[in-house]
């Protein structure tokens, strides 16, 4: 019996003990749990009751050099919806489906999704969203989102780039480049749930607002986009090519003043075009043979080196032979005896490849790539090219002969105008740049974008050289349809046929192109046109570029208040430069005149000579000798046009007081050059000829002022006034003006 309770009281213990230990570790555990993993536990319990909404930050501002704005973010409603609180998805859904445009079961399957939250629309129109608010939705909810907006719609689509509807994230040009600048910093809202996933009234709600991006001013100047942009959409009406593109470059800093491409998108709705027409930009990407436009890289090599000399003597048969290949000029019997200067006006291929077998393959291939073909020129935009250049060490002298003159060799819009912009800047490559400067919400500037100067490829003295000989080119050669009236340019044509995919050349396909820049004695742009697979006939580039050139550089010159040159320079040949056109008349004819040349004459002079003719006379200035005039001497006007005399040499002196003259009537070039020449400052709206200016005319206000002047098409009203328009082509049959 003894021996029995010793027993029980043994197990009772164990007992105990064993309670006694679990209840030990229950306390451990529960003190770990408190103690050591209760503010993860807390946590994972908060992550089952909250909800997080991300709410998009507003993307910074895109503005052009001047402030204009080029793309902004605006608000838009997005529809999402709470699978839980919906009990009937198909009678939500036939209430959805046709205010959204959706397709009813696709949409009955978002809503029976077995999550906390769907996003069923993404940014819609104001009208949509109110009538979704009538309704009053179980479990249907809008959110305020950023949608971003370009105000000018087409224009500089493949600069700007777009954004995508979800996600607010930058799909191409700048607004990918600069994602991390323009995006800002997303919020969020957290509201608390109950399990039957209900807003708990008064529980945890969190708002943590969203940061608005930065804002990038970019070197674009809205005025001179709007110059490429109109000659594009005529180059696309006139010659339907396959693609086509324009850059503006300043040659002394580099900045990208305006690029535009064709075909092209509206950034606004980009996802209803192509997806090859948003997903890269033909000026940066694409690679094609340049013909001869690239001769002004071989003839830069060519001088520097000193294997050349602008009057040493050619000899053109027609051809040159090359390790048993006859490759031709491209006029029937070639140009017979010629200079340097004339092999470059006539671009004869037998001269620049003499040229450039006297260089050699190693010393030409050292040009190409110092003038940065071959590789990235590092521009500010994404899906740059690098081009295809021939392996110098297994180069033959017929791939020599072939470069050339532009074939073989593969390059990008971006890099040859920045190779031509290095010849115009005496020598000196600069990086080309997009980017001005980013500024932050409050409008401080956080990050400016120098002017970046990347070698110097040939010497100054080579430099001006080279464009002396490219200004005959524009004068008396191939390049005579780029001409510029009161301006000096030089430049090169180029007419390369394409490459085909699986080698040689395809057959009635055709580069056409030219580049160049002015004033040619001090460079201030230069300006390339590439005209890919032109149709209807015509497809030189000294017939179908070089006049796109013309009237992208002229106005570009005037808009940026350059004056017009009265030392011509190299002379043209007179037959050679289209005569100014007549305008139209209506009502009432009045006689055409050509104006007198009154540089040099006295005012008094120069006025009775100018009446005389029956033209009226505004003198700006103080009263002595004419030292320019407007319009030209030899231009056809109509009786009783304006003529403006200046008797202040170069440009007008800061502070000075100038009369506002009248530019109603005249075209946006007239207007442009009238404005230069009195010291004032073009703001062009519209095209045509001008019928509104901010400022009247006869009133007196300080030089440099800013006169905005509306333009229209002369049907809109009335007959487009009595100045003459601008010669941009040249006279002779196109058979005579080949490359």
């Amino acid at each position: 019996m003894y021996a029995t309770g010793i027993i029980m009281r043994r197990r009772i213990s164990i007992l105990m003990a064993g309670i006694g230990l679990i209840l030990i570790l229950l306390l451990l555990r529960l003190a770990w749990l408190q103690f050591i993993r209760g503010d993860e536990l807390t946590n994972k319990a908060l992550e089952n009751r909250l909800r997080e909404v991300q709410l998009e930050p507003k993307r910074g501002v895109i503005y052009d050099r001047n402030g204009k704005e080029l793309a902004i973010s605006v608000s838009a409603d997005s529809v999402g919806a709470t699978p839980s609180q919906i009990k009937d998805p198909v009678a939500v859904a036939e209430e959805l489906a046709p205010i959204l445009e959706m397709d009813k079961e696709k949409l009955i399957k978002l809503l029976s999704k077995k999550a906390s939250f769907v996003w069923i629309a993404n940014k819609i129109d104001s009208q949509k969203a109110r009538k979704i608010r009538e309704k009053n939705l179980p479990g249907i909810s809008l959110y305020e989102e950023p949608l971003r907006y370009y105000p000018n719609g087409s224009f500089a689509a493949h600069l700007l780039g777009f954004v995508q509807f979800r996600g607010n994230i930058g799909g191409g040009g700048i607004e990918a480049a600069l994602e991390k600048e323009l995006r800002g910093i997303p919020g969020k809202i957290v509201v608390e749930y109950d399990a039957a996933g209900r807003p708990i009234p008064q529980a945890t709600h969190r708002y943590y607002p969203s940061v608005e991006g930065n804002s990038v001013v970019l070197t674009i100047d809205e005025t001179i986009q709007h110059f490429v942009e109109r000659e594009l959409d005529k180059v696309m009406e006139k010659h339907k090519p396959a693609h086509a593109a324009i850059i503006v470059m300043d040659v002394k800093t580099g900045e990208i003043l305006a690029m535009g491409v064709r075909p092209t998108y509206d950034p606004n709705q980009y996802f209803k075009f192509p997806h090859e027409l948003w997903s890269k930009n033909f000026a940066v990407a694409d690679a094609y043979e340049p013909g001869s436009t690239f001769k002004v890289i071989t003839a830069a090599a060519a001088l520097e080196e000193g294997v050349v000399r602008p009057q040493d003597r050619f000899y053109d048969p027609g051809f040159k032979e090359v390790l048993g290949k006859k490759i031709k000029c491209w006029k029937a019997g070639g140009h017979g005896s010629q200079s340097f200067v004339e092999v470059a006006q006539n671009s004869c291929n037998p001269g620049f490849i003499e040229v450039a077998l006297r260089l050699g393959v190693e010393k030409f291939s050292r040009y190409v790539r110092a003038f940065g073909f071959g590789m990235p020129t590092g521009i500010s935009l994404p899906g740059e090219g690098e081009g295809i250049l021939v392996n110098p060490k297994k180069a033959t002298q017929l791939d020599l002969a072939t470069m050339a003159i532009g074939q073989s060799n593969a390059v990008t819009p971006i890099q040859l105008i920045t190779a031509v912009a290095a010849v115009a800047n005496d020598g000196m490559l600069m990086k080309p740049q997009v980017v001005k400067e980013i500024r932050d919400i409050k409008g401080n500037v956080v990050r400016t974008f120098a002017p970046q100067p990347v070698r110097q490829v040939i010497s100054t003295t080579t430099a001006r050289e080279l464009r002396g000989i490219l200004e005959h080119v524009v004068a008396r050669g191939t390049g005579q349809k780029a001409y510029l009236e009161g301006y000096r340019a030089a430049g090169k044509t180029g007419t390369a046929q394409k490459a085909g995919p699986g080698g040689g050349y395809v057959a009635g396909k055709y580069v056409a192109s030219f580049v160049g820049f002015a004033p040619a004695d001090n460079p201030r742009v230069a300006a390339l046109v590439v005209i890919d697979e032109p149709q209807g006939g015509e497809y030189y580039g000294g017939v179908i570029a070089a006049p796109v050139f013309g009237a992208v550089m002229g106005d570009t010159l005037k808009y940026l208040g350059v004056m017009p040159q009265l030392d011509a320079g190299v002379k043209p040949d007179p037959k050679l430069i289209p005569r100014q056109s007549r305008p139209k008349q209506t009502g009432e004819k009045l006689k055409a005149v050509e104006v007198p040349s009154l540089v040099n004459l006295p005012v008094a002079e120069a006025r009775q000579l100018a009446e005389k003719a029956g033209l009226k006379v505004l003198v700006e200035g103080e009263q002595g000798v004419v030292q320019r005039q407007f319009p030209l001497a030899g231009a056809v006007v109509t009786q009783g046009t304006e003529i403006l005399l200046s008797t202040r040499r170069g440009e007008v002196p800061a502070g000075t007081r100038v009369t506002v003259p009248d530019v109603s009537g005249k075209t946006l070039r007239d207007a442009a050059t009238l404005l230069a020449l009195t010291g004032l400052r073009l703001e062009a709206e519209g095209s045509g000829v001008a019928y509104e200016q901010s400022i009247a005319p006869g009133e007196k206000v300080v030089a440099g002022t800013v006169v905005r002047v509306k333009f229209r098409p002369p049907a809109e009203g009335g007959s487009g006034g009595n100045n003459p328009t601008q010669p941009t082509a040249g006279t002779l049959p196109d058979s005579e003006l080949k490359d």
